[in-house]
């Protein structure tokens, strides 16, 4: 089953987590110091909140699914609409260990792809999103609204991850 995502960059995370727990009537299933995540049935929604993205507001969206098989499926559907998709991999993020993939929308608002495996102990397992105030839920660069792919073209240069 897929459950949209949706991750929100806040300036306080209890504010964020008191508002957003009235808005939802639930608590946060998971909280830290600097992140907290809803999994709601009713809207059927993955939503999370960090003071650690770039920005305040909507950072990214995207879509959860629950295995590797609907993962797989999904990465099939976007490449058969020659889109420009860059497989991360396995990595921790937001304090959970997930396979990803990520798309960025011609408006160019950065979408992934992923199934979560397991919950982690640390926000990111690059060095600067485990120790800093830095977001690890980002595309690459190279996943970019130009690089969306064309019957003429590829989908960004060699070695780029893309497709």
């Amino acid at each position: 089953m897929k459950r949209l995502h949706i991750h929100v960059g806040v300036e306080n995370i209890d504010d964020a987590i008191r508002f957003y727990s009235a808005l939802f009537g639930a608590a946060p299933v998971k909280t830290k110091q600097d992140y907290a995540k809803w999994m709601l049935d009713d809207p059927h929604v993955n939503f999370a909140v960090s003071t650690r993205s770039g920005k305040r507001g909507v950072d990214h969206l995207g879509i959860q699914v629950d295995s590797a098989e609907e993962l797989n499926a999904l990465r099939t559907q976007l490449s058969a609409a020659n889109l420009s998709m860059h497989s991360e991999g396995e990595t921790t993020c937001c304090y959970a260990r997930s396979e990803k993939s990520w798309v960025e929308d011609p408006a160019g608002m950065a979408w992934e792809a992923y199934h979560t495996m397991e919950d982690a102990q640390m926000y990111g397992d690059k060095p600067a999103a485990a120790t800093q105030e830095s977001a690890c839920c980002a595309p690459p660069a190279s996943v970019k609204p130009a690089a969306i792919k064309t019957a003429g073209g590829g989908c960004g240069t060699s070695g780029s991850g893309c497709c």
